[in-house]
């Protein structure tokens, strides 16, 4: 059993980490205070060859494994979340669902402009009224010769104003599929498609967030990705990978929380003496130190498993469902350490402790993934080799 990172991790982890500081955090202030996403990213992410991390070289991607995407992920939201997310949607929602599910023609015809961050894709699953409960989604496609109509909405979309295609997933209409679902691709400038941003959000305000519309939009059925009656797999296994990105991101909130305490707590006096030395502080640190380390564990378990081409639907629901908590309680105490300076956005701590909370609502809530881990081990749940399994990393001639 091997717990050391390759040579090429720690590289990709010193560029996702440069890339972080000087590229998301100038000027980040500013674009939180103001609600603003900042569209330039993403061409600076695909310039960077982010966007293109996990993808084989076949497909015009980096062709690194899967836990670089990890810790792609943790260093980016180590900045801020906003480009984590920019991770999460585009790499794991839709790029690795795409290498899952699509046929070669498909991915041959996607994967390279997605890569290259020529195009940027995005995921629509929740709608209005069906969050954890997705079976209950309203979005309908029905067939008619050799296209599909589609009519309803998705909401809590990220990037829905920016993405250039959507991973969409849709009830079906008069199909004599088993499983009343399907899962398209489908393209920003298809007649009948529109958006809208969502105001207001307690955190990620620097990143974008929205609704996407479908009024009889027509597709063609090549658009399909799998089979009729796939969607909700396809749905399923894409939330596997969302959710790797976001058990790893929350590490790189646990971290950021512990370069802005180690700082301040050796800055700030009390009684002439830096609160560093005080037994409660340490005590906050020493559990951010461990929720960091834990953190990490789980995700690599999961990138591990991901390289060998395993199912990890349970492995990866509990590192989302810790991380995100680790994540949470971090920044909760490094509001704490911060005292009256926390609550206010002169310091990082207070973003992100709005962040953190997020995290444990998206991507299945605490409460799903309690209940997850509590069918798998009282054998109420379990998982059967899929159809289409994430493709077994194979080592390329780029690393």
């Amino acid at each position: 059993m091997d717990f050391s990172l390759s040579a090429e991790h720690e590289l990709i982890r010193e560029m996702a980490f440069k890339f972080g500081q000087q590229e998301v955090l100038p000027g980040l202030q500013e674009r939180d205070r103001e609600a603003k996403s900042d569209r330039v990213l993403l061409q600076k992410m695909g310039s960077a060859g982010i966007l293109g991390v996990s993808i084989p070289v076949k497909y015009g991607g980096t062709g690194t494994d899967y836990i670089s995407l990890g810790i792609v992920c943790e260093e980016l939201e180590r900045a801020d979340t906003s480009a984590r997310v920019v991770m999460s949607v585009h790499s794991g929602l839709h790029c690795l669902t795409l290498l899952q599910w699509a046929n070669e023609e498909q991915r041959m015809r996607w994967l390279p402009d997605l890569a290259s961050g020529k195009k940027v894709g995005a995921f629509g699953l929740t709608e209005p009224n069906a969050g954890s409960d997705a079976i209950n989604i309203k979005t309908s496609a029905k067939k008619e010769g050799s296209s599909y109509v589609i009519n309803g909405e998705k909401t809590w979309i990220s990037l829905a104003d920016y993405a250039d295609q959507f991973l969409v997933i849709t009830r079906l209409e008069a199909s004599s599929a088993k499983a009343p679902y399907a899962a398209f691709i489908v393209d920003r400038t298809t007649p009948g498609f529109s958006s809208k941003p969502l105001k207001g959000k307690l955190g990620v305000r620097a990143g974008n967030t929205g609704q996407i519309f479908f009024e009889n939009m027509r597709i063609s059925a090549e658009n399909l990705l799998g089979q009729e009656g796939d969607g909700f797999k396809v749905a399923m296994s894409a939330l596997d990978h969302g959710r790797y990105t976001v058990a790893a991101g929350a590490v790189g909130i646990i971290t950021a929380c512990l370069d802005a305490c180690r700082t301040y707590a050796s800055e700030r006096k009390v009684g002439g003496e830096e609160i560093g030395k005080k037994q409660l502080v340490q005590q906050m640190i020493a559990n951010m130190v461990a929720g960091r380390d834990i953190g990490r564990l789980l995700y690599y378990q999961v990138g591990w498993m991901k390289n060998q081409g395993l199912r990890h639907t349970r492995e990866v629901s509990m590192a989302k469902w810790q991380n995100c908590n680790y994540a949470f309680q971090s920044a909760n105490d490094a509001v704490e350490i911060h005292g009256a300076y926390g609550y206010i956005d002169e310091f990082p701590v207070e973003r992100y402790f709005r962040n953190s909370r997020g995290a444990m609502i998206y991507e299945g809530t605490r409460e799903i993934h309690t209940l997850v881990q509590a069918e798998y081990e009282l054998g109420y749940r379990h998982d059967k080799p899929l159809d289409h399994m994430l493709p077994k990393w194979q080592p390329s001639e780029v690393f």
